[in-house]
């Protein structure tokens, strides 16, 4: 990565067409959305895995998009494989790509299935609270 994407960030999150970012919502106390856990990653994979790998079920969280002015929920339907677990990469991006193909829903746009990804140029790191 050269000194002006270290500064300036990836080319990818000026593009407004998809999200900035992505986080999942999970309650601290079941049924109380009052308090409530964040957990983010720059690509909806790295925030797949990092909920995974943080032992969170799918039960458990919301899912949504980050755009300069909106938040917009992802349907965790299309990040889960047959038996309810969390789809690892390319898995998890071949599913969003192909549901983007068929509705054409802004928060599933941009995740290979065929060609480039939008979000390559991005870190997978996940974050949240320990």
């Amino acid at each position: 990565m050269g000194i002006v994407r270290k500064i300036l960030g990836p080319k990818s999150k000026y593009d407004k067409s998809i999200p900035y970012t992505y986080f999942a919502k999970a309650p601290i106390v079941e049924g109380d959305e009052s308090l409530v856990n964040y957990y983010f990653s720059d690509t909806i994979c790295g925030l797949i895995e990092y909920l995974d790998e943080s032992n969170i079920n799918p039960e458990e969280v919301e899912l949504f998009g980050c755009y300069l002015k909106k938040e917009i929920p992802i349907d965790k339907k299309y990040c889960l494989s047959e038996d309810g677990k969390w789809l690892k990469r390319p898995d998890i991006c071949a599913s969003l790509e192909m549901h983007y193909q068929k509705t054409m829903e802004e928060q599933y746009k941009g995740h290979v299935a065929l060609g480039d990804c939008s979000f390559d140029d991005r870190g997978r790191k996940g974050l949240g609270p320990s």
